[in-house]
């Protein structure tokens, strides 16, 4: 019996006919060593992140978050539904109605609190112990790397998306492996904030002033967007564009929130910060 948001759900031992109802929890559920059925997406473009897709090779394609496709869902006959309050409460009578559903609040746990919540509902506790003590072992390896060299210099991140910018700060997903790893974040990002993010307006693009700028970007016109800023002087003043110190990134991953996600954000900082 699993307790959850919405309840209590008599959840099976060892399911084999998993759906997700999102990458965060798909790319979970493939780190506990699990394959699920089908999952849906939250791209517009109805597919899964690249990282994620390496990972899954093919697996049935539910649609996208808050809109996943039930029908399709029942004709997999699944064992276990895995989901989130926040986008998929609206559809739980109908969920549960297909299979055993368990909804948790993602906004209310960290990024590892969601993972060892998958864990415990799969009853893979055990396994998630030993892909916790790797992640950690990888980020103590690239403490290890970073020695002292960037005990001084401020580590920004920003993030455009719809026509605006955001920075993902302290208790954000990549705000919290960077504070593992011993970076220093600006003063202005260096906070705790409701969902983890702060509003960056053009005319306060001082708040990402850093001397390393890790930026990312969703859509093509947020692209648009950054490229039209990259001529003004607001952008020209921030140290590390001065530097040539700004490098860019994948929003899906390092806005994720799995330790697949984890995983590229690790790989980034050793190929920006080690080997640049």
């Amino acid at each position: 019996m699993i307790e959850h948001t919405l309840g209590k759900t008599c959840v099976p031992n060892n399911p084999e006919r998993i759906v997700t109802l999102n990458d965060i929890i798909l790319g979970n559920v493939l780190t506990l060593g699990v394959k699920p059925i089908g999952s849906a997406t939250y791209f517009r473009k109805n597919k899964f992140s690249p990282q994620v897709k390496r990972k899954v090779g093919d697996i049935n394609l539910l649609g996208i978050i808050r809109q996943p496709n039930l029908e399709k869902m029942l004709l997999l006959k699944p064992d276990l539904i895995i989901g989130w309050r926040t986008t998929d409460q609206v559809n739980y009578s109908l969920l549960s109605k297909i299979a055993p559903t368990v909804l948790y609040d993602s906004q209310g746990l960290s990024w590892q609190e969601q993972f060892n919540f998958v864990a415990n509902t799969l009853g893979k506790e055990a396994t998630a112990t030993v892909v916790l003590n790797n992640y950690k072992q990888r980020v103590q390896k690239l403490k290890q790397y970073l020695g002292s060299r960037y005990k001084q210099q401020k580590i920004s991140l920003i993030n455009f998306c719809c026509n605006g910018i955001i920075s993902d700060v302290k208790n954000s997903f990549a705000g919290t492996i960077l504070n593992d790893a011993g970076l220093q974040r600006p003063e202005a990002q260096d906070i705790n904030q409701k969902y983890g993010i702060m509003e960056i307006p053009e005319e306060e693009l001082w708040k990402a002033d850093g001397d390393i700028l890790f930026v990312s970007a969703y859509l093509d016109s947020d692209r648009s967007y950054l490229k039209k800023l990259e001529q003004k002087p607001l952008w020209k003043n921030i140290r590390a564009v001065q530097k040539n110190h700004v490098y860019f990134v994948d929003a899906t991953a390092w806005r994720g929130n799995s330790l697949i996600d984890a995983e590229v954000v690790i790989d980034d900082l050793f190929k920006y910060l080690i080997n640049p």
